[in-house]
């Protein structure tokens, strides 16, 4: 049985509650991600001929399991696991974590528990990797990634260096062309201070084909962890090279000559003090022709340093780097304008601050080009700073992000405030500073007092022309709400203002916009339903959604008003929290095993007592699960009499509560009629009503209170028979619901799928997109009407009016005021 990406972070990620206490995170996470590496060789490749890795006999996860309980079980993964995968793989070389490690994991029984809860996590027959992985698309990959993105941030400032933003990382891996048709095997990539991997992992992942992938890191640690993220993305065969030195002091070579490659990307250290250790200035021509970087500062020298690994003459790269070198002076300015002169910087693209785990500044990329450099006579920027959502203590960028920054990039559009070519030639006139705001104006424009509108009163036409992309939508609306006044430059609102929402809603042009909105939908779902439910086994998720993605964005590009982008969010949205894992269940079982099979939920309690554990299957509806077709959707298809009969129910059962509330709060009180009808827990119940009747009925005097405790008893029944039909309402259905799913075809399974649960939230997502639109212009029309609702003379007469009114009441009181 294949287990939902979701399902599957939630395992992984419960398994580092186990190490937690000991170490923080950027400590623990080398135990987690191992321990995962192993899982995973051992599904995939134990005793599999000609493997890409060899897992020795006796060093699988399952002789891992056998160490349970084991005293030694820390010296015995070591020894008995570890050693001998690192033996017979030359590319795993250091692994560097000790299992054994006290200090870390305890001691004794402390050790033992630990290690063997850990390793119980990953028995799970869910995390079954041989499984797990549809054609083309790597779940385990993507787990590991996800890993070390939590890792990242729970390791704090000074620990985020061994990964780069997946989102950043994507943006770079698409603006640097190694999705190109020719790009071959013999295609190489090099990442001189490559962490974790995970950008380098994103350009390969971009060429769609196996590629050449090269990397240096300086932490051992660190460096193993990229090692076995490659095995996990399914590229054994990538070079690491970790000698302990920075790889400026010790760049890779071949042949006694500094290696190039066609591709290099890099997210170095953010101006690296001590860069300029070991390292010879003259040697390997780096700073030829440029400069040397400042001896405090290694920004540029890790730009140089990549500029030199590119080849002479195709090379192309991408770099992270602090906003700083864009405008910082002395000799990087010199540095700078050689790069510039020499054609090498393609583009720059300012993002948002806060992005990375090491730093909170912002940042740009830097895109190098040596391919037609000399023809290079501008440079394209892109201002992407305020393209971001707050996600937690870090900003993050969108889908939509993404992908605009990447389609404006690649084809050069320009977008007032957003992107620009800037000649070279005035980029010297501003001594080759670089510096995006000299160049872009993101700044919105201010939203003006018109001085005269708030003496003379009126709306300014200018305010009004400024909504003259709803007015291209709707060209008679503007009529319709405003007139002209006879002072020229002014209108006023025709219309009551609580009534503009309704007559933009109402209006004709609005309707047939709607419309029109809805046919392109309709355009793209006649397109994409009939593939949607063509999916078999074994399709690929990931060349699924880029098709669906990629062709909406395609519906919906001439539209007004409604921003493409905002509609690919709203689907990416929900294929990263639904749809990618309803695909997966698919690619994996198919639509009558994934889709067809629902189970009981099981509950698992422990004995207090005897410290033994209970399963029990959940009662109701809730306790109903299925991968892809929740019960909600059977209900509401096949079962809806039904639901709109409890809900009756369960409004009768609601209006009894009432009463009985209303009961207790009138008599409830100090020598209240219900006072004395409590139990001893201070609680109304049924018994202790009858034993208070009992009480008080043989005697006279109490007519009032027996009444209202008879009363009180009445809608007690009541409510328990009204509980009762509720229950069995629900029982009832709840059988239906159940073998319902047991008799689901194939077709119906599709239908729930598709046109009840993908298209429909699709669907929902576009009515938000046009609420927003009419809400928008509703509130700015209603904004510009209340501020100069009242021009000052009626405001100066208004205040008149009221000081007399109160000096007239001062005065009856016995005060003048002077």
């Amino acid at each position: 049985m294949a287990i939902k990406k979701s399902e599957l972070y939630s395992s992984l990620w419960a398994s580092c509650d186990e190490l937690r206490g000991g170490m923080d995170a950027s400590q623990y996470k080398d135990y987690v991600l191992v321990m995962l590496f192993i899982k995973y060789i051992s599904d995939k490749y134990a005793g599999v001929p000609y493997a890409p890795i060899t897992v020795p006999k006796g060093a699988s996860f399952k002789d891992m399991v056998k160490l349970k309980g084991n005293k030694d079980i820390g010296d015995h993964i070591n020894k008995k696991i570890i050693g001998p995968i690192e033996k017979a793989n030359k590319s795993l070389k250091k692994i560097n974590v000790d299992f054994n490690d006290a200090e870390k994991l305890g001691n004794g029984d402390e050790m033992v528990k630990r290690l063997s809860n850990l390793i119980a996590i990953f028995e799970d027959p869910n995390l079954d990797f041989s499984k797990n992985k549809a054609e083309g698309d790597d779940i385990l990959g993507d787990a590991y990634e996800y890993l070390m993105r939590h890792f990242a941030t729970e390791s704090g400032k000074s620990k985020g260096q061994f990964y780069t933003p997946a989102e950043v990382s994507r943006v770079m891996a698409k603006i640097i062309g190694i999705n190109n048709k020719n790009t071959t095997a013999s295609t190489t990539i090099y990442d001189p201070t490559c962490g974790s991997g995970s950008l380098l992992l994103k350009v390969a992942d971009e060429a769609e084909k196996i590629v050449s992938i090269y990397g240096q890191e300086k932490d051992i640690s660190t460096a193993a962890l990229a090692r076995m993220n490659m095995v996990l993305h399914n590229c054994p065969t990538a070079f690491i090279q970790c000698n302990g030195n920075s790889t400026l002091a010790d760049p890779m070579i071949k042949d006694e000559k500094f290696r190039t490659f066609d591709f290099v990307v890099a997210n170095p250290p953010f101006s690296y003090k001590a860069w300029s250790n070991g390292v010879n200035t003259s040697k390997y021509e780096i700073f030829d022709d440029y400069g040397i970087p400042p001896s405090k500062n290694g920004d540029y020298a890790f730009l140089l340093f990549i500029v030199r690994s590119l080849k002479s003459k195709t090379g192309k790269g991408a770099v992270i780097l602090p906003h700083g070198v864009l405008f910082r002076g002395n000799s990087e300015a010199d540095i700078r304008r050689n790069l510039i002169l020499k054609g090498y910087i393609k583009g720059i693209i300012g993002l948002p601050a806060n992005l990375f785990y090491g730093t909170g500044i912002p940042a740009c990329i830097i895109v190098l080009d040596k391919e037609n450099a000399n023809n290079r006579k501008s440079v394209f920027m892109v201002d992407a700073s305020k393209g971001f959502i707050k996600d937690g203590n870090k900003n993050r960028l969108l889908e939509r992000d993404i992908h605009k920054i990447v389609d404006v990039f690649n084809k050069h559009t320009e977008i007032a405030g957003f992107s620009r070519i800037v000649p070279t030639s005035e980029i010297e006139e501003k001594e080759y500073n670089l510096n995006i705001p000299r160049y872009i104006d993101n700044q919105e424009k201010e939203d003006i007092q018109d001085i005269e509108a708030h003496l003379k009163g009126g709306i300014p036409n200018f305010d009004i022309e400024a909504l003259q992309p709803y007015w291209d939508v709707y060209p008679t609306l503007k009529d319709e709400l405003f007139a002209t006044l006879k002072r020229k430059g002014y209108s006023q609102l025709k219309i009551d203002k609580e009534e503009i929402k309704n007559t933009i809603f109402s209006y004709s042009e609005f309707i047939d916009y709607g419309k029109k909105v809805i046919q392109v939908l309709e355009k793209w779902k006649k397109k994409n339903i009939p593939i949607l439910k063509s999916l078999d086994k074994g399709f690929r998720p990931k060349v699924l959604i880029h098709k669906l993605s990629e062709d909406l964005l395609q519906t919906f590009a001439n539209l007004q008003l409604i921003d493409k982008y905002s509609m690919y969010q709203h689907l990416m949205e929900y294929w990263n929290e639904t749809m990618q894992d309803d695909a997966y269940v698919i690619s994996e079982e198919g639509w009558q095993i994934g889709g067809g099979k629902a189970y009981r939920l099981i509950k698992k309690t422990k004995d207090t007592k005897t410290g033994k554990i209970k399963e029990a299957e959940v009662a109701g509806i809730d306790g109903i699960e299925s991968k892809l077709i929740k019960p909600y959707l059977l209900i509401n298809e096949y079962f809806l009499p039904e639901k709109k009969a409890i809900e009756a129910l369960e409004e009768e059962r609601d209006q009894t509560l009432i009463s009985i509330d209303e009961m207790e709060e009138e008599h409830d009180c100090e020598e209240g009629l219900l006072a004395e009808a409590k139990n001893s827990k201070n609680k109304f119940t049924e018994a202790s009503v009858k034993a208070r009747l009992k009480e008080v009925q043989p005697f006279s005097g109490y007519e009032d209170e027996v009444k209202v405790l008879k009363d009180y008893l009445k809608l007690l029944t009541k409510l328990k028979k009204q509980n009762d039909k509720v229950k069995a309402a629900k029982y009832e259905l709840e059988v239906k619901v159940w073998n319902k799913y047991k008799k689901l075809t194939e077709v119906q399974i599709k239908m729930l799928v598709v046109d009840r649960k993908w298209i429909t939230t699709l669907e929902s997502d576009l009515e938000t997109e046009m609420q927003r639109i009419s809400q928008r212009l509703t509130q700015r029309i209603k904004e510009l009407t209340e501020r100069y609702e009242f021009p000052m003379p009626s405001l100066i007469a208004n205040v008149r009016l009221l000081e007399k009114k109160v000096n007239a009441h001062l005065k009856k009181m016995g005060f003048v005021w002077e």
